[in-house]
């Protein structure tokens, strides 16, 4: 059985974090944990994260958070999340990020959570990608 499983972690492709300026600026990662998005859309000056389950939904609770974990560990609530309609993706938007941007590049792991649920992401080759979001030519970023 360990065998199996240790062939299925290695013809798995790699995760690795992507950047996008079309159509707005979209920083990207997908791991067998879940999926994380963070965009920026300059016609309407607003940040977004979302983070997307694999499989199952997010509880209902009233407080989403995200944790970042090593050098500059930093945690941020908000009630100010929005469940998607098949309960599986969590979106909070807002005008500043500056907090999400600097735990996901200062750090090396994040973790999404609401209710009983947290969702851990590996921070640790986010370097080019965050870099280039942050630099995204759509808008002046901060």
């Amino acid at each position: 059985m360990r065998i199996a499983i240790a062939f299925l972690l290695l013809a798995s492709p790699a995760a690795a974090w992507e950047f996008s300026a079309s159509p707005i600026c979209t920083l990207t990662d997908t791991s067998a944990a879940g999926d994380i998005t963070v965009t920026y859309d300059p016609a309407m000056t607003e940040y977004a994260v979302t983070v997307t389950l694999p499989e199952g939904q997010w509880p209902s609770d009233l407080t989403f958070g995200m944790a970042f974990a090593n050098d500059r560990p930093l945690s941020i609530q908000t009630d100010r999340h929005v469940i998607s309609p098949d309960g599986r993706s969590i979106t909070v938007k807002d005008r500043g990020f500056g907090n999400v941007l600097n735990g996901l590049e200062f750090n090396t792991r994040a973790y999404a959570m609401l209710g009983d649920t947290t969702v851990g992401f590996d921070l640790t080759d986010i370097g080019p990608a965050i870099t280039a979001f942050r630099n995204c030519p759509a808008a002046n970023l901060a």
